[in-house]
């Protein structure tokens, strides 16, 4: 699964996450049982987290590194500073 698919799946998810809670939230008032309704929603964040795992260790991996090192090239360089 690539970055971009990663990333439209997360803002997707949290969208169907915070639908949920709405929903629940309504069935509470109600007076009506919401415990499959949580539990559903813990997987469906845990899935999410899992998902942002995933995103950070792709973005990691696409970062620019130094010769012959290890370390990430953060900022813009010196030759390129006002």
């Amino acid at each position: 699964m690539g970055l971009d698919a990663i990333r439209n799946e997360i803002e997707h998810m949290r969208r169907q996450i915070t639908r949920q809670r709405k929903d629940m939230l309504r069935l509470q008032r109600a007076g009506i049982d919401i415990g499959a309704a949580e539990t559903l929603l813990a997987r469906m964040q845990e899935k999410v987290d899992g998902l942002v795992a995933e995103r950070d260790t792709l973005v990691g991996e696409q970062r620019r590194k130094y010769p012959g090192t290890n370390k990430a090239i953060n900022g813009t360089p010196a030759s390129r500073r006002a």
